[in-house]
């Protein structure tokens, strides 16, 4: 069973008038030409106005297609055929990580608690949520939930990804694990660890990731890759500054200007990148896409134009 957002979820899709102004002025100062997303519609519900992200069950709704997959697949190979060198079409399927146990003692102590207190801290002497906490037995799932909606849907016609992106906390690389391993050769397609897929930088210790040589250690036989220039340390965590949501959406924006930049317009048209609430946030702003909630282990379908000039 998918899980729908709760009131926090919801709360943290939003952003707000300022953020969206000073997200648009960061990219006016930018030069040179670059990648320009917007969203396609016609593809999914999601986008639609009038779905209720509070109640949109994406397994029933079978991920929310408006079409039948094999007519998705074919029109954006079509789109791509018929568009200048470019322009490229691609169909994005954003993953959020189950439930870990930051997000458990979130629930256990309440939102007003979490932030006066708690987020601080590593643990409770119970559980241990920092940093960089594990999934739960209900993220990991979440996880095979996942995986067994997506054995409905590839009988149904969903091509597979051909690109895998994560970001580097554990609790996201074993949701790409539970949800992915065995649907293909997670060793063959090497999904790509990204330190901008990470969450929201700074100030929560669930938000401090391992060091390099612990995540190679445990990730690199299992077929995943580190992108170049990731530092063996956490230097980006600053315990006294939160990344706003306007800083946050330019590192998505620059996340994304990557992935197009680096994968194929034809052979590269379903890609996956397994990542966080926060940043799925900012990746539907950058995308082009309307703020839709999404509870942990959910997935988000959104198909993509982008415009390199």
């Amino acid at each position: 069973m998918s899980t729908k957002p709760d009131a926090i979820d919801v709360h943290y899709s939003i952003i707000n008038t300022d953020d969206r102004e000073q997200f648009a002025r960061a990219l006016a100062l930018e030069t040179g030409p670059k990648w320009h997303f917007e969203t396609v519609p016609g593809y999914f519900k999601q986008l639609l106005l009038d779905t209720d992200e509070t109640t949109f069950d994406y397994f029933k709704e079978n991920f929310g297609k408006l079409k039948p997959w094999p007519q998705i697949a074919r029109e954006i190979s079509e789109l791509n055929k018929n568009s200048p060198e470019n322009v490229h079409y691609k169909l994005f399927l954003l993953g959020r990580h189950g439930q870990g146990y930051h997000n458990l003692a979130n629930l256990i102590y309440g939102e007003a608690e979490w932030n006066a207190k708690w987020l601080h801290l590593t643990t409770d002497g119970k559980i241990v949520w920092g940093p960089d906490p594990e999934l739960t037995e209900l993220g990991l799932k979440q996880a095979k939930d996942n995986y067994d909606q997506l054995e409905i849907e590839l009988r149904k016609g969903l091509h597979l990804p051909t690109r895998w992106f994560s970001s580097p906390f554990r609790r996201l690389i074993d949701t790409l694990i539970g949800t992915w391993d065995g649907h293909v050769d997670l060793k063959g397609v090497q999904p790509l660890i990204k330190e901008d897929l990470r969450e929201t930088l700074g100030v929560h210790t669930c938000d401090k990731r391992s060091p390099r040589r612990v995540i190679a250690e445990k990730y690199e036989k299992k077929g995943f890759v580190i992108e170049d220039g990731f530092e063996e340390e956490d230097t980006l965590f600053k315990e006294d500054y939160r990344e706003k949501v306007w800083e946050q959406a330019v590192r998505q924006d620059r996340a994304f200007q990557h992935i197009f930049g680096a994968t194929d317009k034809f052979s590269d048209e379903f890609i996956s990148v397994t990542s966080h609430l926060g940043l799925i946030r900012t990746q539907l702003l950058v995308l082009g896409h309307r703020a839709f909630a999404i509870g942990t282990g959910g997935m988000i379908p959104v198909v993509v134009k982008g415009t390199y000039k």
